[in-house]
């Protein structure tokens, strides 16, 4: 039987550092264990904080004991580790507000809890928003069941970006709102192969927005007013992820890093009522507002 699992104290956790990792968990003990294995095992990013707020029916599935080795396994390797709940559920953008105002940090990596990120990404995502200089980096996650599901008819959507994004403004019914389309199923992996890089090189790519694993300049993120549009949402909600970006997009640019070291787990989803989506509740108030 494991001993009991310290969950350390906002206090403690909440101090300057390079960069944070803000996992929202809910019902997914397997999941969230592999997802901390892929931290675990990162390299490159000395220190990193690691925040999980758990939003589960029974008990948190960090106390699971495949998750929490794996959260000994980080605090191990030099990296704070802060386990939350976060109850009652007021939906999705407002468990992602309540994990951003748990940081200090100078990026902040917003990673959902079924995604498993190969070694070496993590460090190839800092050095994208280091060098590129804009609002957020993001990889966005492969399926790998669909590595056989070629869809060529996406891949005309890839667009790299020459230099530092510039901010967008992007709005459903243009062009470049199709550019999401090149990230379901394994579009972006067999993007990354035609082009065969170099091992060690990347390219960053215009999107519209990413999903699973974005990377912020949390000074540009909370410029743009975070996760805080949660108060006028129902709780039934989804696209919060979407919201914020379209934000930081059209003050500070953002990029899609590739090659993508991200994977979705590809389980069913604990986000079964959706009834709206937050990112037209947000552009509908701002285009009110005009």
């Amino acid at each position: 039987m494991t001993r009991p699992l310290d969950p350390g104290t906002p206090e403690q956790f909440r101090r300057p550092r390079r960069l944070d990792v803000l996992i929202p968990t809910r019902n997914r003990p397997a999941e969230l264990a592999v997802t901390l294995s892929g931290l675990a095992a990162q390299e490159g990013v000395p220190g990193f904080g690691v925040v999980v707020s758990d939003q589960s029916d029974g008990e948190p599935a960090y106390a699971h004991p495949a998750a929490a080795t794996m959260v000994r396994a980080l605090r191990h390797r030099g990296h704070p580790v802060l386990l939350t709940r976060r109850l009652p559920r007021r939906g999705l953008a407002e468990h992602r507000s309540y994990l951003l105002s748990r940081s200090a940090a100078e990026a902040v990596l917003c990673l959902d809890d079924d995604v498993w990120l190969e070694p070496g990404a993590l460090s190839r995502l800092v050095t994208a928003l280091d060098e590129l200089g804009c609002g957020f980096v993001g990889n966005a996650v492969h399926g790998l069941s669909y590595t056989d599901d070629v869809r060529p008819d996406t891949h005309r959507h890839y667009e790299e970006w020459p230099g530092r994004p510039e901010p967008e403004r992007i709005r459903p019914g243009t062009p470049e709102w199709h550019r999401a389309s090149i990230h379901p199923a394994a579009n972006l992996l067999h993007v990354t192969e035609k082009l065969d890089l170099p091992a060690g090189a990347w390219r960053a790519y215009k999107i519209s927005w990413i999903g699973g694993c974005v990377l912020y300049d949390r000074a540009k993120l909370v410029e743009s007013g975070g996760f805080d549009f949660w108060e006028r949402l129902p709780e039934r909600h989804q696209g919060e992820d979407v919201a914020a970006q379209l934000a930081v997009l059209e003050r500070h640019g953002g990029a899609g890093v590739l090659p993508s070291g991200a994977y979705h787990l590809e389980s069913p989803t604990t986000v079964t009522e959706r009834d709206v989506e937050a990112w037209e509740v947000v552009l509908s108030e701002s285009t009110a507002e005009v």
